[in-house]
């Protein structure tokens, strides 16, 4: 998946001078190496003192937005998480505005899994921390469970796909 995560860097002195003038990078690789094909790129410009380069362009994050300027380092650990955890990956960055931090431990400590519905997550956890009597299993309501748990904000949900939410406990 790797290949499909890169970052296109710009010599910003040939876009001044209106040349295109780039490389596509995977952004999963060493930033040792990212650092190396910027290089390069500097080097071969058709400009002289060509010493600035931007992002312009980027394909492979799913939703997570990268800035013109962003760091490299932070390109490069957006784009392992990505690589990592997949399509939920992004949506998770992406749902904390690319906050690496809060994604991580979201993913570490507080996922919950994937389910059909937050009716199925509120079945099978009342389930296992409860003994329901079998006269009132037909009286509890499990899908105004799950959206209790979600409007009280005990969970969030992304959705991946349909009747694919994955739940996470808020920190």
């Amino acid at each position: 998946m790797s290949a499909d995560i890169k970052i296109y860097i710009a010599d910003l002195a040939a876009y001044n001078a209106g040349k295109l003038h780039g490389v596509w990078v995977d952004a999963t690789l060493d930033l040792n190496e990212i650092q190396e094909e910027i290089d390069s790129l500097l080097k071969c410009s058709p400009e002289e003192n060509s010493e600035e380069v931007a992002i312009h362009d980027y394909e492979g994050f799913e939703g997570v937005e990268i800035s013109e300027y962003e760091g490299l380092s932070s390109v490069q650990q957006k784009a392992l998480f990505i690589e990592e955890h997949g399509t939920l990956g992004a949506a998770v960055l992406a749902n904390f505005h690319g906050d690496f931090e809060y994604a991580e431990t979201s993913m570490e400590e507080h996922y919950q899994g994937e389910y059909k519905s937050l009716e199925d997550y509120a079945r099978e956890l009342t389930e296992q921390t409860s003994e329901i009597p079998k006269h009132l299993e037909c009286y509890i309501d499990y899908e105004r469970m799950g959206r209790d748990m979600e409007m009280g904000g005990d969970v969030f949900t992304i959705e991946t796909a349909h009747d694919e939410i994955h739940i996470f406990w808020n920190h």
